[in-house]
């Protein structure tokens, strides 16, 4: 007899969304699996964000259904904010609080038992115990990111909606939160991860989907979507560094002479 099919995480159809006459969303079809990064990929004003907060019950669709873990997001709002967390696209954390009150405060607020136990174990599994003491308006974009995404996984949420997590951060600060988003991933969270920033869907999803002017267009993993193009022919290839390759070459460079 086969297995039960697993609900998925998330399962979108027909969703449609107007602001004043305006169309943000077309009638969008979305399926996450559970325990997977799940990319949206658009440019700004393509409607990522809207259906992130629709997902997460923060606003209305004009029609279509969304369930969030078999939850109907519009019929049983509490329930589905329950099950997942949010982190918007500019860290929530407190600044005049340290890393560590600012992990109690949300434990206590969640009535998570052993909130200091919980702090404990967050602050060493994102790399902030060093930091624990100093208050968060110390921290670089990257930590302050880190500990937003830490106080998100507070109380275990099945699922986590990233929106935009890296906009505004250097490139050190962003391969820190890629490496908490990897993290999450290795723990069997459910990442719904919307960017603007192609590499950065490569190097974290499962499966991508394009969203442009509210309708998704694509929808695979990556090695399916670079079937759609051709493979170009090469005859001659020059391995030229990358910027990125350069940015820490000089940065590893100059931190070793100060050593």
């Amino acid at each position: 007899m086969a297995a039960a099919q697993r609900t998925p995480a998330v399962l979108v159809r027909g969703l449609t969304k107007s602001f004043k006459g305006h169309d943000v969303l077309r009638g969008v079809d979305l399926e996450i699996e559970a325990g997977s990064v799940f990319a949206l990929l658009g440019s700004n004003g393509a409607g990522k964000t809207t259906i992130v907060r629709i997902l997460s019950t923060l606003l209305s669709a004009d029609a279509g259904t969304a369930t969030v873990h078999g939850l109907d997001v519009a019929a049983r709002p509490a329930r589905v904010r329950a099950t997942m967390s949010l982190t918007g696209q500019f860290a929530a954390v407190d600044e005049a609080l340290s890393g560590r009150e600012n992990l109690l405060l949300v434990a206590r607020l969640r009535h998570v038992p052993d909130p200091r136990g919980v702090a404990e174990s967050l602050l060493e599994r994102f790399a902030l115990a060093d930091a624990a003491d100093r208050r968060a308006a110390t921290y670089s974009g990257g930590m302050r990111r880190r500990l937003d995404i830490a106080m998100s996984l507070i109380g275990d949420p099945a699922i986590i909606f990233l929106d935009e997590p890296t906009t505004g951060l250097d490139p050190e600060a962003r391969l820190e939160v890629w490496d908490a988003v990897k993290e999450l991933a290795g723990k069997g969270t459910t990442v719904l991860l919307t960017t603007q920033y192609l590499e950065e869907a490569e190097q974290l999803a499962d499966r991508i989907a394009i969203l442009h002017k509210g309708r998704i267009i694509a929808n695979d993993t990556l090695d399916e979507l670079k079937k759609l193009l051709p493979p170009a022919e090469v005859q001659y290839v020059e391995k030229q560094p990358t910027l990125e390759e350069i940015f820490f070459a000089v940065v590893g460079e100059k931190e070793g002479a100060e050593a």
